[in-house]
């Protein structure tokens, strides 16, 4: 195989730095797409991959990083008019037949798929005809400024964005471990206020500026791509996590894509890696599945529905699923304040101190003394395995006396010894009169899991989930901009309060690889 750099040129004349790595022979090829912001470097195995697969494989440095010139500037409109001219490119090459597949992870998922939705309408010339792919492959997509910056239901996510804006904004290089040494000099950076000028102190540490950091929270335009997928014809394969914060984003791509759609949701993180733990049987070789995947798109072999699966955590097993997961085929629900539900241990009355929050990275929780910082409820042993493949809920029935509160929702598993492991969380803002009691629905994510008998569900209802998020001030502020805080008393009321769990009644147990590909 033969393996080059070029330079790509773009509607603007700036060449993008490209490595181009080509089967032996002469006849045409398919070609497989990777725009990044991450180097391409690191693609270097994965392009000799899919060449030893026939395919011809190129990977790309997005303008203004690594070995590509201009200015990058993070989810702006460069990135589809540079993706849509670099496959124009790629099909005029005499090495290609015609055929492209765009593929990508976080960041260069976004390229990807801006690339095959957006393509169209944004460059003049002849790139209208030839700037689309043939199918897209999505993995851990980050969608957009506003679903990396924000939850769904409001809170800002301020560890991810301080330690990717601190490794990779405002530079040409990547440095992955900026917010670590910025916090072992500054333990308390992340507690600055206002979030907004964060970036001023975080400069101190960085020892360069972050000039980009406030456009990253003024941004607040969500679904775009989500929508544009709901008219798109071009086949798609979704990739996620159930421990990555992005997959509900994955999900959401997936059910409303237009044409045919194949999720795969592992037991994996945003890196795409399990756990030791995990065993053989569930592991997938994802670089052996995209190859058979991409034959069968571009043949138009695929089934025209939507359907996946969905690995139930560390058990090996699979679960197919088709056209949704959300609303699940059954729900079980756990009232709260009941003994076969989830008993109430204390802190039905409990105050949210955003000076002393309740802490992401922290599992443990307080026994006895003091005033309650969160409501915190336990169901008995399971009698027996439960699987849960689809969207969890929590419904609670609250009050708070001040004009704004975030309600974060944290679900532990606790094995018969008492060892605790994270299922599932979730976090809303809501704004309303002080001392109104309300209904309020917490989204708890896509699960995918096998609970053993003998688990016991804890549950966890606060004011605060920092440092993953910001510090609701409870002023009615704005949390980017505040500089004020202010506790906020709180009230669950255990009658019309539940727990609602995605059960899968019926086994469809599958093999992942060919639920993907038929």
């Amino acid at each position: 195989m033969n393996t080059r750099t070029v330079s790509v040129p773009t509607p603007d004349g700036t060449p993008l730095a490209t490595d181009v790595c080509v089967p032996d022979g002469d006849r045409p090829r398919p070609a497989v797409l990777i725009r990044t912001p991450y180097g391409r470097d690191a693609h270097r195995a994965e392009l000799r991959g899919w060449a030893a697969h026939g395919f011809a494989a190129l990977a790309q440095d997005v303008r203004g990083r690594h070995g590509s010139p201009g200015e990058w500037h993070p989810y702006r409109d460069h990135e589809t008019a540079d993706g849509a001219a670099t496959v124009a490119w790629v099909r005029a090459q005499a090495w290609s037949n015609g055929e492209v597949v765009a593929v990508g992870a976080s960041y260069a998922a976004y390229c990807a798929l801006v690339t095959a939705l957006d393509a169209r309408g944004a460059v003049p010339g002849p790139v209208h005809r030839d700037g689309v792919p043939d199918a897209v492959i999505a993995a851990v997509p980050a969608l957009g400024l506003t679903e990396t910056a924000r939850e769904p239901g409001g809170p800002e996510r301020l560890w991810a964005r301080a330690g990717w804006w601190a490794a990779h904004g405002d530079r040409r290089d990547s440095d992955p471990d900026a917010l670590e040494r910025a916090l072992a000099a500054d333990p308390r950076l992340l507690e600055h206020l206002p979030v907004a000028r964060l970036a001023e102190r975080l400069a101190t540490g960085l020892g360069r500026e972050l000039p980009s950091w406030p456009r990253l929270w003024a941004d607040r335009q969500r679904g775009r791509l989500v929508a544009l997928g709901s008219a798109a014809r071009l086949p798609l394969l979704a990739v996620g996590g159930t421990r990555d914060p992005f997959a509900d984003d994955t999900v959401a791509l997936w059910r409303d894509w237009g044409g045919p759609a194949r999720l795969l949701l592992g037991p994996w993180g945003h890196r795409l890696t399990a756990d030791r733990s995990v065993p053989d049987r569930a592991r997938v070789n994802l670089g052996a599945l995209y190859v058979r995947w991409a034959r069968a798109a571009l043949a138009g072999r695929l089934e025209p529905t939507r359907h996946g699966a969905i690995a139930l955590g560390d058990s090996g097993r699979w679960h197919s699923t088709h056209r949704s997961v959300s609303p699940p085929e059954a729900e079980r629900r756990w009232p709260f304040g009941s003994p076969t539900g989830l008993r109430l241990l204390h802190g039905a009355e409990f105050s949210a101190d955003p000076e002393r929050p309740v802490r992401s990275d922290d599992l443990a929780v307080p026994v006895g003394g003091g005033r309650a910082d969160r409501c915190l409820l336990l169901s008995p042993p399971l009698p027996r395995p439960l699987d849960l493949a689809g969207a969890a809920v929590a419904r609670i029935n609250a009050t708070a006396d001040t004009p704004s509160a975030d309600w974060a929702v944290r679900l532990t598993a606790l094995d018969p010894s008492g060892r605790a492991a994270p299922l599932a969380f979730g976090i809303v803002r809501r704004t309303g009169p002080p001392g109104e009691a309300a209904d309020i629905t917490v989204p708890l994510g896509t699960l995918g899991r096998r609970l053993p008998a003998g688990t016991r569900l804890r549950a966890e209802i606060a004011g605060h989930h920092f440092p993953a998020h910001a510090r609701n001030p409870h002023t009615g502020d704005d949390p980017v901009t505040a500089t004020r805080l202010a506790p906020s008393r709180r009230t669950v009321n255990p009658r019309g309060s539940a727990l609602h769990l995605p059960v899968v009644a019926r086994r469809r147990y599958v093999e992942p690889v060919p639920e993907i590909c038929r």
